[in-house]
């Protein structure tokens, strides 16, 4: 099995912890990683797809065709990459226009957009094509006795028509759950589950809005599940409950910490990974908890 890793900027320049976490996770789980040599920006939203849809097509397309030449889907950990790169694909797919202008310009670099590559988001290609109690079976380390809070992330969920791996409600998303309730943990509910954390083109134009939003989702976690750890499914809410934190400590807005984690930190962590190596970036404090996933107490 082999699928073409799409590691998007945000990893790669903030969170290189989380890109070794899958570097480690996906090959010990039998998947090897091709690296799509020559990938790019996909590019995120709030830039291109708001002032160019057929430019932003086109960057999407290239990266698409790297994929394609290699005969791979694409495989990534961030949702605002998923997001874009879905949606691009699909706009090509079901516009035959667009895409026959996207491939007037990808004729300048000798290549063309033909569609054959799906997108999938990393914990929803581990949970379809290996399935959890596979993943079960392979892991070292156990989350017994842990309480985590989920955040699935917006573009995990919506709009869910552009999507390869589709929820079967995106409302009541089960997958995130399944794959930490296959790992030991007890998945905590809390009513603003599904809301936005306020990062990306929000945290880039508005921080305090931003702010407000990561906050009334700290605070229901806190009160409706007061978790261990939070799990999240993007790179993207990864960096902001982990940053935002010590900034709304700072404001006197909420006088608690929660370790933050990304699912494939999460994983590769229980498939015996070095713990400095795959979440040494974190800003919120996780070394508690690590070691209660490595030592099972």
């Amino acid at each position: 099995m082999k699928v073409g890793f799409f590691v998007g900027c945000n990893t790669a320049f903030n969170r290189p912890d989380l890109e070794q976490a899958v570097r480690y996770a996906f090959p010990a789980l039998g998947i090897e990683l091709d690296n799509l040599e020559g990938q790019s920006c996909c590019p995120s939203w709030g830039t291109m797809p708001s002032v160019d849809v057929v430019g932003w097509c086109a960057v999407g397309a290239r990266n698409h065709t790297i994929a394609e030449e290699k005969g791979l889907d694409i495989v990534t950990v961030c949702g605002s990459c998923y997001g874009s790169l879905a949606e691009s694909k699909y706009k090509m797919d079901t516009h035959p226009e667009i895409k026959a202008q996207v491939n007037e310009i990808l004729k300048d670099i000798g290549r063309e957009y033909k569609g054959t590559s799906n997108v999938r988001l990393a914990f929803y290609y581990l949970y379809h094509e290996l399935g959890p109690d596979k993943i079960k079976e392979a892991v070292k380390h156990k989350l017994d006795g842990l309480t985590v809070a989920l955040q699935p992330g917006c573009h995990t969920l919506w709009p869910s028509k552009v999507y390869y791996d589709k929820e079967e409600d995106p409302f009541h998303p089960k997958v995130l759950k399944e794959m930490c309730e296959a790992l030991g943990a007890t998945v905590g509910h809390y009513t603003r589950l599904i809301d936005c954390c306020g990062m990306g083109a929000m945290r880039s134009t508005d921080m305090e809005k931003s702010l407000k939003l990561v906050e009334k989702k700290l605070i229901s976690m806190k009160n409706e599940v007061n978790p261990d750890l939070i799990v999240t499914g993007c790179s993207s809410c990864l960096i902001q409950f982990d940053t935002a934190q010590e900034l709304l400590r700072s404001g006197k807005k909420i006088n608690f910490e929660i370790p933050v984690l990304h699912i494939m930190q999460v994983l590769a962590l229980c498939l015996g990974a070095d713990p400095e190596r795959v979440t040494g970036l974190a800003k919120t404090d996780v070394r508690r908890v690590v070691n209660r996933i490595l030592e099972g107490l």
